[in-house]
């Protein structure tokens, strides 16, 4: 990655209309429903943006859409890119480096990830309070990573306190019940193990996905404000562990996914 590939995806970018937004929002895995909800619409597919990976998961379309909500200018990730793709840290956190240097000041993050924590249930919202990095590498292992920023980046509060109140008080106000928690973010794609879940569990993880945690890592490395919630669509109970329905899952986030729209909308509004 280098500061002319940023110089030319952005350009592109500007050329088609996209101005100044002041919030990113990356949607996850059967989440895709916010677009319908952005005015004004520009879009740009992944394949057409100099430099840009392109989406290989059949759930994410591959495009950032440009417009607005609740009056404020956005741009929206619809398909983000996983290890578990074949990419590597550099390919996954590349929109969120355009996106900031677009101009975005905050980021909003979303993913569908299970429910370790078993007072936890399918269906429910968890905002992220902190994370666990088991991926097994870091955005910021590169050469000339201080040429984009601090080589060591302080994690001690890597999600906004001040959004996370904020989101709360939305929540409250919205009737909509919100967990708080941490959330671990593996490789996969295969999901995990009964001992593995043990182990999670162990390691003091509320959720699990396979995405989130190296987007979060270069926003802090931009010094960008994040707010991150994850749909929880299955529960992971080791002791009661049944086969995975993909299909199912993406119904549970779609049918959830209204009440994290209204979380993200009404937060929007009141930045």
């Amino acid at each position: 990655m280098t500061q002319k590939q940023l110089d030319e995806s952005v350009a592109y970018l500007q050329n088609k209309g996209f101005d100044k937004p002041e919030v990113g929002i990356v949607l996850g895995t059967g989440l895709g429903q916010l677009v319908s909800h952005i005015e004004d619409g520009i879009e740009a597919h992944y394949n057409h943006i100099p430099f840009f990976p392109l989406a290989t998961v059949e759930f994410h379309t591959g495009k950032l859409i440009y417009g607005t909500i609740a009056n404020k200018k956005v741009v929206v990730m619809e398909g983000r890119f996983h290890l578990y793709e074949g990419y590597d840290f550099l390919d996954v956190t590349y929109p969120i480096r355009v996106m900031h240097q677009l101009g975005i000041k905050k980021l909003f993050i979303s993913n569908a990830a299970g429910a370790i924590n078993l007072n936890f249930k399918k269906g429910d919202i968890m905002l992220i309070e902190d994370h666990i990095n088991l991926q097994g590498g870091s955005p910021l292992a590169f050469k000339n990573v201080a040429a984009f920023g601090d080589r060591f980046v302080d994690m001690s509060e890597p999600y906004d306190l001040e959004m996370r109140k904020k989101i709360e008080k939305i929540a409250k106000a919205e009737n909509i019940s919100l967990q708080k928690g941490i959330y671990a973010s593996v490789v996969g794609p295969q999901l995990e193990t009964k001992a593995e879940y043990r182990m999670l569990k162990i390691l003091g993880a509320d959720a699990v996905g396979m995405s989130t945690v190296p987007e979060v890592i270069v926003a802090n490395h931009l010094r960008m404000p994040i707010v991150a919630v994850s749909v929880l669509t299955d529960e992971c109970d080791p002791d009661n562990l049944k086969p995975i329905d993909i299909q199912e899952i993406i119904g549970i986030a779609n049918k959830t996914e209204p009440k994290m729209i209204q979380l993200f909308k009404e937060l929007i509004k009141v930045l």
